[in-house]
């Protein structure tokens, strides 16, 4: 790891403006489960890192039924699972969260961090871009790539988000609050995540200076909602595909749905494919199937992943099933 300086800002303001200058050269740290092991690779060095830990803005959980959720950028993971409100509200949440399945990093992991951690991709990991080119020839389409995106990958980015909330925070229509330069600025959760064209682009809409300080979920009221990974192993690892699912029903029916793969595309994949495919339907296992179905009905596996289109079909249902049942 090379040599930086480390700032402990007392307010978000300094914090931005210990951020601001040249993209790379300072860096917000928060629970640094990711960051750390970047610079430790020497996948990322900047020269500056200002602390966020110890910022009180960033921290708490609130609840209103009138107005919903409030989540500080700093919350934790094991927070996070163990806020009464939270559980109670949006337990879908707490099952994403739960797939973190490291104690310590539930423990120091925080929830801005689980929006802006980089790609697991090993090609990007090993210092070759986050776009992985060498000698201007993209290494993933015909290199190992087992693990990379089955959807938004026409090029040039083939790796996948790996963010275990985002796919339920978009589901759930939330929004991120952004602190930077400029002030204070609400986007979608959706809007947050890019698909870079180039490497000088990144996967997350920040702008230079601007750090997460709030997530914002609405009212969910008696929508059911539940999230389902498919996964190579128990201990810690990232799904290879996932499905977050909110339904709103109306005398059994499907009023209306919303439907998020995870881990399949560079940016957490909305499916409106399968959104209408629920439209009006009673949930039974042929739903279940018919809408994972058409949620992949788009995927153009690459040469060695074409399995993760079945898998991800699978959590698509399992997410329908268990959110209609009350499962989360």
């Amino acid at each position: 790891m090379e040599a930086f300086e480390y700032a402990r800002p007392k307010s978000t303001h300094e914090a931005v403006k210990l951020l601001t200058g040249a993209e790379g050269d300072a860096l917000a740290l928060a629970g640094g489960t990711d960051l750390i092991s970047l610079m430790k690779d020497g996948v990322s060095n900047p020269k500056r890192l200002v602390s966020l830990q110890h910022l009180s803005e960033l921290k708490g959980i609130s609840f209103h039924p009138g107005s919903g959720l409030r989540l500080g950028a700093s919350v934790t993971l094991e927070e996070l699972m163990d806020n009464a409100e939270v559980r109670g509200n949006y337990p879908a949440l707490v099952q994403a969260a739960e797939g973190v399945s490291s104690p310590q990093v539930r423990s120091t992991g925080t929830v801005g961090g689980d929006l802006c951690q980089r790609p697991r991709c090993w090609y990007y990991r090993a210092g070759f871009g986050l776009l992985a080119v060498y000698n201007g020839k993209p290494l993933v389409p015909d290199g190992d790539n087992r693990y990379h995106a089955i959807l938004g990958n026409s090029g040039p980015a083939y790796f996948v988000s790996p963010s275990s909330l985002a796919p339920i925070l978009i589901a759930l229509d939330a929004k991120v609050k952004l602190q930077g330069p400029q002030g204070a600025r609400e986007i979608s959760v959706q809007e947050f995540f890019v698909t870079p064209k180039s490497e000088s682009e990144s996967e997350h809409a920040l702008h230079a200076g601007e750090i997460v300080s709030e997530i914002l979920v609405p009212p969910a009221g008696d929508a059911k909602m539940a999230v389902y990974e498919v996964r190579q192993k128990e201990a810690l690892d990232w799904p290879l595909a996932a499905a977050a699912v909110v339904l709103k029903l109306s005398g059994g029916s499907v009023q209306s749905a919303r439907v998020v793969l995870g881990h399949v595309a560079p940016v957490p994949w909305p499916a409106p494919e399968a959104e209408e495919a629920l439209k009006g339907k009673s949930i039974d296992e042929d739903a279940a199937w018919e809408a994972g179905k058409a949620a992949l009905s788009k995927a153009t596996p690459l040469s060695r992943n074409a399995y993760k289109v079945q898998l991800a079909r699978v959590a698509v249902k399992r997410a329908i099933l268990r959110a209609a049942k009350g499962e989360a």
